[in-house]
């Protein structure tokens, strides 16, 4: 049997207390012989930072390098407000993606049928939602230079960041929309803005080239990101996946997670290139939430994207698309039986703990795996 290796950073506020949910699943994974993971665990964010003063340590980052897929928790929070940009704990994140090569961002959006009341949208909206959002995410406004602030004189200062986009960054990532597309509903939505940004004229160029060449059995459609936002909350369903640049899939992923009626759902994907010889390509999954640090260490936390962050490692990183099913299969039933975390709670279903949450999902898992 493989041995799959993973580096655990539960990173800051609540990921602590659903990483720990995580390692429920792999453990009961080992015990009972379904697959073999081998973990260590590693600090990120705010908690590297009191022990490093910096937000990865040079250990981690070689730790992350050697591992098949890296499950990474939140960071951040009021405490660390106060240190350089450079050191910030959010900049742990941004360092793993770019020395990681991690240009595709996945967040999938999915309304589970016993949630389509949580949502702020109406029911016929956001029922059987199942969408999913490929965000390139080591190019771009985040990444370009130059990036400074300049101070003018006479109390004025100028702020620049730089949007760039190069031909092969843009050719990589409609790739993996299109393998995506091609699996699902076969239907790839661009988003980006090239009635204001050279970089939209060249993104949606590329798009069409990519498309035309490779995939032209998949149904292409482009869409101006503005409107685009627009239409994720007006209709949702009109979308399978969407492909977009950094700056763009930051935002329309944060409104595509609220559909689904809570940050608490979401999980996400980044992936790397898959590596010719060993067939493998760099990896880390964490939710889409953050580090919640009003919440922290009171048992309140949805550990639900972070288990389905996991279950995303299962499908991407190791090949276990049957065992990832039973995973989503498991959190549906649970949630049919009406158990709620708190930022799930409606009237007439029982609240939960993160830790019953998390027992309750381990459980299903089992019946569907007997």
């Amino acid at each position: 049997m493989t041995t799959h290796k993973l580096l655990l950073l539960p990173g800051d506020g609540i990921g602590p207390e659903v990483m720990t949910e995580v390692k429920r699943l792999v453990d009961w994974l080992n015990a009972a012989g379904i697959t073999k993971f081998e973990t260590d665990q590693g600090l990120v964010g705010g908690a590297a930072y009191d022990t490093h003063k910096v937000s990865i340590s040079e250990g981690d980052m070689a730790k992350a390098r050697e591992v098949d897929a890296v499950i990474f928790g939140a960071v951040g929070g009021p405490k660390w407000e106060g240190v350089s940009y450079d050191v910030r704990p959010e900049a742990s994140l941004l360092r793993l993606r770019k020395d990681l090569a991690l240009f595709a961002n996945l967040r999938p959006a999915v309304c589970y049928p016993a949630l389509a009341d949580a949502s702020t949208l109406k029911r016929e909206a956001i029922e059987d939602l199942d969408i999913m959002i490929v965000r390139e995410l080591t190019g771009g406004v985040y990444f370009g230079e130059p990036k400074s602030i300049t101070d003018l004189g006479n109390g004025q200062k100028r702020a620049i960041d730089t949007q760039v986009y190069d031909t092969y960054e843009i050719e990589r990532i409609v790739r993996v929309a299109f393998d995506l597309a091609r699996k699902r509903s076969n239907k790839v939505t661009s988003m980006e803005k090239r009635n204001v940004m050279k970089s939209g004229v060249l993104w949606n160029e590329v798009v069409t080239q990519v498309h035309k060449r490779e995939y032209a059995d998949v149904t292409l459609e482009h869409q101006l990101a503005d409107s685009g936002g627009m239409m994720l909350v007006k209709w949702p369903k009109q979308f399978d996946v969407i492909v977009t640049d950094n700056l763009f899939g930051d935002m329309l992923s944060d409104i595509a997670a609220m559909l689904t009626g809570s940050l608490g759902m979401l999980p996400s994907a980044s992936l790397g290139e898959v590596d010719v010889k060993s067939k493998k390509r760099k990896a880390l999954y964490e939710p889409v939430h953050g580090s919640a640090p009003d919440i922290a260490g009171k048992g309140l936390a949805n550990p639900i994207a972070m288990i389905s962050s996991f279950g995303m490692a299962l499908r991407y990183s190791f090949d276990l698309g049957i065992l990832a099913d039973k995973l989503d299969a498991a959190i549906a039933a649970v949630l049919a039986s009406g158990l709620r975390t708190a930022d799930i709670q409606s009237e007439g279903t029982t609240a939960a703990s993160t830790t019953q949450m998390g027992e309750a999902i381990l459980k299903e898992l089992q019946k569907l795996h007997a």
